[in-house]
């Protein structure tokens, strides 16, 4: 359900473009870690997973459970809820391995959570927590970097800011574009993968900066 949401409302929000290393859908069993910048990318990469052919599991923070209609649909899809900072927490991961071993694609932010600031600019992606390696660790599952541009310019800011960009989004038509890099293995211990993958999504994330033009 999210995803065809995502796949209707994006466009008419912004530009978007999608590039992937490697043609098709994402193959069954597999991670996507996408860099994260703002509350507009999952919308963002939701629609250009679909495009792509893929509806994925996401892995987010517990809270947006809470909120009326979205914590429905996210319920409804099969998302995972991430309790932060709690003793739950590793049970997001176990709820992950289960829908990896079941054939469905599952949707992680390495970063595990938004940046502090509060420009319109994208930037590098910040530094990854060890939930992403872990993951493919107990699952063994291939790694897909993705790297996302471009929607900061559709929410950044504030809570006014943000509502005011979105507003005016549609009459602004901002370019946003995602990049699927080549899946990969990760090997090594827990900090060895984890860098790996921060390198894999920064490199996934440079090609899309490349192709979103500024107008």
């Amino acid at each position: 359900m999210l995803s065809r949401i995502a796949a209707a409302l994006v466009p008419a929000l912004g530009r978007l473009s999608v590039t992937s290393e490697v043609a098709g859908p994402v193959a069954p069993g597999s991670i996507v870690a996408a860099n994260h910048s703002s509350l507009a990318d999952p919308g963002v990469v939701l629609a250009a997973l679909r495009r792509l052919g893929t509806e994925p599991v996401v892995m987010a923070t517990a809270g947006l459970w809470r909120v009326p209609l979205l914590g429905g649909a996210l319920r409804a899809g099969g998302h995972i809820p991430v309790h932060r900072g709690t003793a739950r927490a590793a049970t997001a991961l176990d709820s992950a391995a289960a829908a990896l071993a079941a054939g469905r694609v599952v949707l992680i932010y390495g970063e595990g959570g938004l940046p502090e600031r509060r420009d319109p600019h994208d930037a590098e992606p910040r530094a990854f927590r060890t939930g992403l390696a872990r993951l493919a660790a107990a699952s063994g599952a291939p790694v897909v970097p993705l790297g996302q541009c471009g929607a900061r310019r559709l929410s950044s800011g504030g809570a006014a800011k943000q509502l005011a960009g979105f507003a005016t989004a549609p009459l602004r038509r901002p370019a946003l574009h995602v990049h699927l890099g080549t899946p990969l293995q990760l090997a090594g211990d827990i900090p060895a993968a984890t860098a790996a993958a921060h390198h894999a999504v920064t490199a996934a994330w440079r090609t899309a900066q490349r192709r979103c033009p500024r107008r």
